[in-house]
């Protein structure tokens, strides 16, 4: 790949994935049914037909045969006759991506799964963007002694396992989706902090911050007005990045079933509940699998294209 092309196929990248996530329920047709009887591990491009009852059930299955007066529909495990009189609604659709166990569209759970999952990276990453920043501004500009507080206590966060950490607070508090994003935002700061630390030791000596110094410009408005500003490409390229190591984070503890409810949909969780069925249905782990990938790499491509970019214009 061109390495002048990097940025914009990673944007290309997250925002048709995101398009998918955010505007597929809008442009495809309303999934059908759950039918756990009749339509469980249906293989991806299976078309199958929902009859709604006057009773409000409904009924799924690929085999469906309308008689004189009845209709037929048949599954693995019974067949179903119904009077015509009693079906309210009739319609033919087609798992695109397949049915899970449960007889629950594939193709629907990703994008649900999808919209919580890169919410989840994201909010996470803000988390960790204001806390890291503002621990590395305050390090650098809050003296010795701040700076050597501040510094040792991230030295001992960074040594201990995040991982075991993580393991051991989803333990005990069992997260659901806002818990979940303080959980990941709050282990996930301490490089950031480091980052800006460093950048800022080295803006500290230039021209401007010294002049601004001089004029006696609170440490505030030197912040907001000379650090940030040069602070913005490097951060951007870390936040990029890490989104992606987020997405990972909460796909690992799904998978471990100590992420977010089971009722709750995300690519984790899928991935963890598709390789209990690896052999009948490939595709409810590969599938989620592959959008986790894809949504890394492209935030990968971003975080390279952003450093050549500041590569060139230094």
């Amino acid at each position: 790949m061109n390495r002048g092309r990097r940025l914009e196929v990673g944007v290309t990248g997250l925002c048709m994935l995101v398009a998918f996530c955010m505007l597929g329920p809008l442009l495809l047709p309303a999934p059908p049914a759950a039918d756990p009887t009749n339509a469980a591990l249906l293989p991806p491009g299976t078309a199958v037909t929902e009859i709604v009852l006057d009773d409000g059930r409904a009924l799924v299955s690929p085999d469906v045969r309308k008689e004189r007066n009845i209709t037929v529909v048949k599954g693995p495990l019974r067949t179903v006759e119904v009077t015509n009189e009693r079906i309210v609604s009739i319609r033919t659709t087609r798992f695109w991506l397949g049915s899970d166990r449960f007889g629950r569209d594939v193709l629907a759970q990703l994008m649900a799964g999808g919209r919580i999952s890169i919410s989840i990276a994201a909010l996470a990453a803000l988390v960790a963007l204001l806390v890291g920043t503002t621990v590395g501004l305050t390090a650098a500009t809050g003296g010795r002694f701040v700076d050597s507080v501040l510094m040792r206590m991230v030295d001992a966060l960074m040594a201990f396992p995040v991982l075991f950490l993580l393991i051991l607070v989803a333990t005990i508090f069992r997260p659901g989706p806002l818990v979940l994003v303080a959980l990941l935002g709050m282990t996930s700061w301490m490089g950031l902090s480091r980052l800006v630390r460093g950048q800022v030791l080295t803006l500290r000596g230039r021209t401007f911050v010294l002049a601004a110094r001089a004029a006696g410009c609170p440490p505030t408005r030197i912040w907001r007005t000379h650090y940030l500003p040069n602070l913005s490409g490097p951060l951007s390229q870390d936040t990029a990045l890490r989104v992606g190591d987020l997405v990972l984070a909460e796909a690992t503890l799904s998978y471990l079933g100590l992420g977010i409810p089971p009722d709750i949909p995300t690519w984790g969780a899928m991935v963890a509940q598709g390789h209990r069925v690896m052999l009948d249905g490939w595709w409810l782990a590969t599938l989620p699998g592959i959008a986790i990938a894809f949504l890394v790499v492209s935030l990968a491509l971003i975080g390279d294209g952003i450093q050549e970019r500041l590569s060139l214009s230094e």
